[in-house]
């Protein structure tokens, strides 16, 4: 098979913890062929299918120069066996456009994984709203008085934007409702911008856990990520420290609970966040972690994905 990802530029890539790298391995080492591209390289001209600027690779073995462009040309985005939407958040309006492409694609005879109406339909953050009865309590408005009388209700609250990504904006607000005025301001700009607030979840100095759902399968390991010295924060992307673990049986049944009805939206990758036995986000965009859980457990996690990826098509 052929196979397109839609991602960051690929000199961004850590290839040491990325993800799309380790599913591009895999894929090779499959006999799979891999070409990438970026979300501003694909085009739509009236009357013609979906475009994009491709760069066709084979992956070299070498830590730094780890790609060679075997051609680089423009090509239909439906010529491709599959399309991987692996573009990193924000999920602002360049994404919201793009997956509108990628639908077009579809229509034109494309797969796309995740689907672009389902990567629409579940904004990271709101997504979990769906599950309330797995989450803690949560809000989400633009209001500052809402979030003030939730503080009040809560007394412990944690504050982070819609859009951000890797722990980006995320506050802590105790009891004593230190600098709570100041960051509502910062957050929700006035008024302008919706605002997440949920009740601290103590449990986190156990970690904050990625559960992967793939094909609608849960993932037999997750990754712990916890925070380090004063941080509230367990993202990689913030210093936290990941530590690779066995599911738990309670854990495992919410992630069950979940895993069907989002597998069936086409959404064959997924990343559950759960910090005790709560689920604090739904990650759909470009969920990570497989090496860091490969390489701690010895178990194949971008194996068991594109297992998923070759049973899907």
């Amino acid at each position: 098979m052929n196979i397109l990802f839609v991602a960051d530029p690929l000199a961004s890539f850590k290839t040491y913890k990325d993800t799309t790298f380790a599913m591009m391995r895999e894929l090779q080492k499959r006999g799979h062929t891999v070409a990438a591209t970026e979300p501003q390289q694909m085009a739509w001209r009236s009357g013609q299918p979906v475009t994009a600027q491709a760069r066709h690779i084979t992956l070299t073995g070498d830590a730094d120069a780890w790609f060679e462009v075997i051609r680089e040309g423009i090509d239909p985005v439906h010529s491709f066996d599959a399309v991987l939407m692996r573009k990193d958040p924000p999920f602002d309006s360049e994404f919201f456009y793009a997956t509108h492409l990628l639908e077009q694609a579809e229509r034109e005879g494309a797969r796309v994984f995740n689907s672009p109406r389902a990567l629409r339909d579940h904004p990271e953050k709101l997504a979990l709203m769906e599950f309330a009865r797995f989450a803690p309590p949560t809000l989400v408005t633009r209001a500052a008085e809402d979030i003030r009388a939730f503080h009040a209700e809560h007394r412990d609250v944690i504050l982070k934007p819609l859009d951000g990504m890797g722990g980006m904006g995320i506050f802590r607000v105790g009891p004593d409702g230190m600098n709570l005025g100041s960051i509502i301001e910062t957050l929700n700009q006035g008024g302008a911008t919706s605002v997440m607030v949920q009740r601290y979840l103590p449990e986190i100095v156990l970690g904050d856990k990625r559960l992967l759902l793939i094909g609608g399968q849960v993932a037999p390991f997750v990754l712990a990520r916890t925070p380090q010295g004063n941080e509230v924060r367990g993202n990689l992307a913030a210093g936290g420290k990941g530590v690779a673990q066995p599911l738990s049986d309670e854990n495992r049944a919410v992630a069950e609970a979940i895993a069907p009805t989002l597998a069936a939206r086409g959404l064959l990758l997924v990343g559950l966040d759960m910090i005790g036995n709560s689920v604090t986000e739904i990650n759909v965009t470009s969920p990570t972690c497989f090496q860091e859980i490969t390489d701690q457990t010895g178990f194949d996690v971008p194996a068991m994905f594109v297992d998923a990826l070759e049973a899907a098509l």
